[in-house]
């Protein structure tokens, strides 16, 4: 049996040289463009820019595939996802906005049930479509009577060359028919960010879910979770920080789990919250806890 030490035992030097190489090349033509960014109108004005052609993007990827045409260990430095619809790799991501390039296969569309909810990403987001496969776009806006519920919008059909801006705080979107696959270059941008991603039920527009889209905030609420799965009650400085957290949804949720872990001793920092905190949901929250939990309190 023919050994494989040789070729991979120079795996990694020939991988760094190219990677860092791309490395170079994302810097200068994508990099410099957004540096320094902190507004997303600023940001979005700038993806506008990049993505009015898509011609250099083969420029950009095209020594990755030729290393990997040459060498089938090669290992390129990207983040690829990848599900029964979408494969995307991340090109680039910076302080300002992640570039991102996918693929929606048609034929995966084609074989498989329609969703019964859409997402709002809560970013705001400009699509150059490479490809646009003739897609089929449902679109779904927040109600202006009611932000708690989202309302279907026109549908919007993809061509080749469509360059579609998507404000995610308000709106979503899905691609639920495409006569060939869908190939798309995405600058998503990251100041202003709604920090929760929603989800919506398609069939009356109502909330289904909420979730963090922040890293940080989404490892902070798994370790509060664990302290009080484990009953560290000892643990009260921990949870007091959290509640004073400046992500809103993170200090409500160290709340939840404290009042779980020991009710008695979250109290006076929820009757802080019912009071004091800067976010009206939070405060109405807290309030609405505390009176439950002063009942609960006077019955035992």
């Amino acid at each position: 049996m023919t050994s494989l030490a040789p070729a991979v035992s120079g795996v990694r030097a020939r991988s760094t040289c190219a990677n860092a190489a791309f490395a170079d090349a994302v810097r200068d033509r994508v990099g410099a463009r957004f540096a320094g960014l902190g507004d997303a109108d600023a940001v979005q004005e700038q993806a506008r820019v990049l993505l009015s052609d898509s011609d250099w993007i083969a420029d950009l990827i095209a020594p990755l595939v030729d290393a990997l045409r040459a060498d089938p260990w090669f290992d390129p430095a990207l983040r690829m996802t990848r599900d029964a619809l979408r494969t995307a790799v991340v090109l680039a991501d910076l302080p300002s906005v992640t570039l991102t390039a996918s693929v929606t296969s048609a034929a995966a569309l084609a074989g498989i049930d329609p969703p019964s909810t859409v997402v709002l990403s809560g970013r705001r987001a400009l699509t150059r479509y490479v490809r646009g496969g003739e897609a089929q776009v449902r679109r779904w806006r927040l109600a202006d009577a009611d932000p708690r519920r989202c309302v279907e919008i026109a549908r919007l059909t993809l061509h080749d060359g469509d360059l579609i801006e998507l404000d995610g705080r308000r709106e979503g979107r899905l691609i639920v028919a495409a006569a060939s696959d869908v190939v798309a270059i995405t600058a998503t941008a990251k100041p202003g960010a709604d920090p929760l991603i929603h989800e919506f039920a398609i069939a009356d527009g109502t909330p289904v879910r909420s979730a963090t889209a922040d890293d940080r905030a989404s490892r902070a609420e798994l370790l509060l979770a664990l302290l009080r799965a484990s009953g560290r009650s000892d643990a009260v400085d921990s949870f007091d920080a959290m509640t004073r957290d400046p992500a809103f949804h993170l200090r409500w949720a160290a709340m939840r789990e404290w009042l779980m872990l020991d009710a008695r001793a979250a109290r006076p920092r929820l009757a802080e919250m019912a009071a004091k905190d800067p976010d009206p949901g939070v405060r109405a929250a807290a309030a609405q806890t505390l009176n439950r939990l002063d009942a609960r309190i006077a019955a035992a």
